[in-house]
């Protein structure tokens, strides 16, 4: 079985659990807050393929300032903005690249995982499931932002993640600020050669694909080198 048919079919299994098993005003709750934010229009003003990726720097889980301008002089990046390690399908995604972290070594690519955490929580959740790749703490989802993928959580909703532990503002420090769980595979001058957003944070983008989008956009510069 390919990385992306076992990832495709852990989050299909993951979502007709949750099905099952959700009390019902919490699922009623999130289809309203899902079917608003697929309507605010944030897919349309998010960074696409063609723009080119502001940099930023932001602490790994070992408190080292990561660079975007820094690591794209050593290839490709593929950037994964996710909800945090309290997100199920979150993990399933981070895992199913952790598998392919060889694959992406050889072909010269990075992979940056970002998530609104505190840097301490990220510390304690790269020590719990630590990956081959780094993962930063966007303080104050100001990474996010630039790339017009922070939103609000729906007020409805937070009080029910409260009831199921995921208090946002204790885990980001502050707020209830998350992102559309979005990948972006830019090249090593800074384009964003592909862009995958969805409202909906059951969805992923196949790992093969980022990585096929960043072994081309790695191609032109292997070759004048």
């Amino acid at each position: 079985m390919s990385q992306h048919a076992a990832l495709t079919q852990e989050l299909d299994a993951l979502r007709v659990h949750y099905a099952v098993h959700m009390p019902a005003d919490i699922a009623a709750a999130m289809t309203r807050a899902d079917t608003a934010l697929a309507a605010s229009g944030i897919v349309n003003r998010a960074l696409k393929a063609g723009h080119y990726a502001p940099d930023f720097a932001a602490p790994d889980a070992n408190g080292a300032r990561v660079r975007l301008s820094r690591a794209l002089r050593d290839g490709a990046v593929i950037l994964s903005f996710y909800r945090g390690d309290w997100c199920p399908y979150c993990n399933l995604e981070l895992r199913a690249y952790a598998a392919l972290a060889d694959e992406m070594r050889d072909a010269g690519i990075q992979l940056i995982a970002i998530s609104p955490q505190e840097s301490d929580k990220t510390v304690q959740a790269a020590n719990a499931d630590p990956y081959p790749f780094a993962v930063l703490s966007d303080s104050g989802s100001k990474i996010a932002r630039n790339f017009g993928v922070a939103f609000d959580l729906h007020e409805e909703l937070r009080p029910l993640y409260a009831r199921l532990g995921h208090a946002l503002p204790d885990i980001n420090g502050g707020d209830w600020i998350l992102p559309i769980p979005a990948t972006y595979v830019i090249a090593p001058n800074g384009e964003i050669v592909l862009a995958f957003i969805d409202t909906d944070y059951r969805r992923r983008l196949d790992p093969a694909d980022a990585i096929a989008a960043a072994i081309r956009a790695n191609t032109p510069r292997r070759k004048a080198a």
